[in-house]
Order: structure tokens, then sequence, then C-alpha cells
């Protein structure tokens, strides 16, 4: 008998030991966040394990976990929801049940995953583009691109924009009855890096006469180029988002040769000949001063062209938003970017504000004190009260200028 209590106790200790994880003192809900970091770390080590032993390719397990967050498309007393394609590329639809007078508003929605992970079909976003498409009396398009590593950059992005070209045709509004002065582009994360590089893109297409009122990016990756900024180097093992993982789903989004991960992980990726490039993405002149604090910038240097002449997508705005040049950024719409405070990616955010700021383009920023992927915390068991808080602050925003 007390041979088994002693082993009971021992696992206790032992699992509250693997569950604690130190946290910012104003982070809210700390142990329910504690909690989800260990699931989210157990499936990674089990990934690890898995494709350590050839069982499985890492991303396939986390896939294998993450189907257990699907849905099907299933209409609710609110809104009628479909999966359909437009231009080939799935896509599911959300449109309001109750009648309206008035053309209706719309949103292109991307969802996040590092560009190997997610889908409309998660719950988080399905119910996200259901409480969008319900409050916000609009039409609601949730884009499923094609997922690295099986498909490399621009796949990703050519299906989005594919999409969105579709979408924004006259005969396609009119069908959907929206109103094309009244038309928003949003995502998180590789989504909100998708959602940038495509409100850029379709600014300057000729070929689209219909333009985005508004952009808006949450917690959005917008750079390749250096993985040392302080929030790297600040949050690098906070929930959810690791660097090693952010620096691991950049490098497969280009390829699944490991040497460009670890030329990643050592900031030694990009060549000197493109060492101009590095004004664009110069934290120290793009942060404010209270996000410095102690650090140093150091901008990286590395005489290795090899990487970029073998993936050039490395420097396209496309991949790396905040590559555009000031001209480029001019004129696009008004902005709302969200940021959070324990995130490796909070500099991308905060850089693109300054640089958009600096070119007359208004925008508004949100800061949270919490970590990456806050809006997929809105669906048991792993719901998270300020997720449900900033879930609501942004369909306020949109509500009031979409």
């Amino acid at each position: 008998m007390v041979s088994k209590s002693l082993c009971f106790v021992l696992l206790s200790v032992l699992l509250a030991y693997y569950i604690y994880k130190p946290l910012p003192d104003n982070m809210e809900e700390k142990w329910k966040v504690m909690l989800i970091d260990a699931a989210s770390r157990s499936i990674g080590h089990l990934a690890t394990m898995a494709e350590m032993f050839g069982v499985m390719p890492y991303m396939d397990v986390i896939r294998f976990f993450m189907h257990s967050e699907h849905t099907e498309p299933t209409s609710d007393n609110h809104v009628i929801v479909t999966n359909t394609s437009f231009n080939n590329i799935p896509v599911w639809l959300y449109i309001p049940k109750e009648q309206s007078n008035t053309l209706r508003r719309a949103i292109v929605y991307i969802h996040g995953g590092g560009w190997c992970l997610g889908s409309a079909a998660m719950k988080p976003y399905d119910k996200l583009s259901k409480q969008s498409a319900h409050n916000l009396s609009a039409v609601i398009v949730s884009i499923n691109y094609r997922l690295a590593p099986k498909f490399h950059f621009p796949i990703q992005f050519d299906d989005v924009y594919n999409v969105v070209t579709f979408f924004l045709q006259e005969k396609v509004l009119e069908k959907y009855s929206v109103d094309p002065s009244r038309i928003a582009v949003s995502g998180d994360s590789a989504g909100a890096n998708l959602a940038a590089a495509v409100a850029q893109m379709l600014l300057h297409d000729p070929e689209v006469n219909v333009k985005f009122k508004i952009q808006a990016l949450i917690y959005p990756a917008l750079q390749a180029l250096d993985f040392n900024t302080p929030s790297y180097k600040e949050n690098l093992d906070m929930p959810l988002l690791s660097r090693t993982s952010t620096v691991s789903f950049w490098s497969q989004y280009f390829t699944t040769d490991r040497s460009l991960f670890e030329a990643m992980m050592s900031n030694k990726h990009i060549g000197s000949e493109n060492a101009h490039l590095f004004k664009y993405v110069n934290w120290s002149t793009l942060l404010p001063e209270s996000l410095k604090k102690n650090h140093v910038y150091n901008m990286p240097k590395n005489q290795n062209t090899l990487f970029v002449k073998k993936y050039p997508g490395l420097l396209d705005v496309r991949a790396s938003p905040l590559l555009a040049a000031d001209e480029k950024l001019s004129g696009l719409p008004l902005t709302y970017v969200i940021t959070c405070m324990y995130d490796v990616l909070r500099d991308d955010g905060l850089m693109y504000v300054s640089r958009l700021r600096k070119v007359g383009v208004h925008v508004v920023h949100e800061c949270y004190d919490t970590f990456h992927g806050i809006f997929l915390m809105i669906v048991w068991p792993f719901d998270l009260s300020l997720a449900n808080r900033a879930v609501d602050k942004y369909l306020d925003w949109l509500d009031t200028n979409l």
C-alpha cells in the first residue's frame, strides 16, 4: 500500500513538473495555458519520435491529431455553410440566412498553420467564420489552400490569389449579393502573411477592378530574413509557437532540404549581396523604444549565396511582405493588426505597422498580453476568456469599418 502511494505521489510530481511552465505574470488563466502547452508539446514529442523511427513524417503526425479539431460544413439557424470551390480551389462559404435589403459585406479569410497545417474545417475557424457571417451579416470565403511540405511556395499564395481574383469578379459578387466596395481580407499567422501579400499584389493588379476596403492581420508572419529580432529572442519557448517550430515552418514553406532550416536557425541563410534588403526589417529603426530594451541590433552577415539562388522565394515579397518597397505599400487599405506580446512573431507585426504608417496608411494596432494562436482558443476545452474578448473586439472593428 505504501509503495503504491509513493508511486502515485512520484507520478503526480513528474506530471506536475512536465505541465508546469513559467509564464509572464500578466498572462491570464495560467494553468489552462500550461495544460494547452503541455498537450501541444506532447503531440510534438510523439511526432518527433514517429519521424525518428520511420513510422510517419512529423507533419503527418501533427495533422493526424489536428484532425480531431475538424468538423463538417454544418449550417445552423443563422448561417448556411457550403463546401465548394472557387477557381478549382476548395473554400468554405458562409452565407447569412437572414434576408437583406441591401448588398452584403464580405470577408475573404485565410487560415494559419505555418503553411503546413490548418484548414477551414477546424472548429475554431468554422466558429469564427459563423460568428463573422452572423454578426456582420457578411459573406465569408474561408480558403483551403494546398499545404507544405507537399507543396512549396508560391503554391499557397497562388491558390489564395486565384480564389480572390475569382471572387472579386463582378458576376460572382452579383451571384452572392456582395457589395464590391465593402470587401475585406483577413487571416491569422501564416494566413495573415498570405492576406498581406495578396493585398499588396491586388493593389497593383490592373486586371482586377475591385479592391479590398480593409485588411485585418492577426499575429502575422511577415519576413524570413531575420530570426533574431527581440521577440524571437524573448519568446523562443513560449506556448504553441517556439522559435524552432517557426523556423521549421518557414524552411518547409520553401523546401524539405534540412540545410536551409539549419542555416535559418543560425540566421545565416541570406547572402551579403542582399544586405540592402535588411533596411526593410531593421527592428532597431522600426520598433518602439519600449521593446528594444537592452537588445543590440546586428545585421545578419553571411557570404553564402547558395540558399537565395536555390530558393529565390526567400526574397520574394509574396513570401515576405515586409520586403515591399515603400511605394508598393502606399495606397494599401485601412489596416487592423493584432500582435501578441509573448509571440516570436510580435515584431514582424510591429515593423509592418511602422512601415505602413510611415507611408500614410491608417493602421489600428492591438497588442494582447498572451501567446501566439489566441484566436484558436475559442472552442472547448481550450477556450480562453481573453481569446473570446479579442475575437469580439476584432468583429466590432470589422463591423465599424467594413
